[in-house]
């Protein structure tokens, strides 16, 4: 019977220091990124170029 005592009180006494480590060691720090409304523009001088000169001709 002590033995079993013995078990318990250890993995009792590893759990608690487990959460213990898990609530000091939480992230808790705030999110400060600033979302902007604004749409991000990669590439403003994007054309479309349709050179019809140099298409083959397709006859059916």
């Amino acid at each position: 019977m002590p033995m079993l005592l013995n078990i318990t009180i250890l993995i009792s006494s590893l759990v608690l220091i487990n959460f213990l480590l898990l609530f000091v060691s939480c992230n808790k720090t705030k999110n400060t990124r600033k979302v902007s409304k604004q749409p991000v523009i990669l590439r403003p001088e994007f054309t479309l170029d349709l050179d019809s000169k140099n298409l083959a001709a397709t006859g059916s």
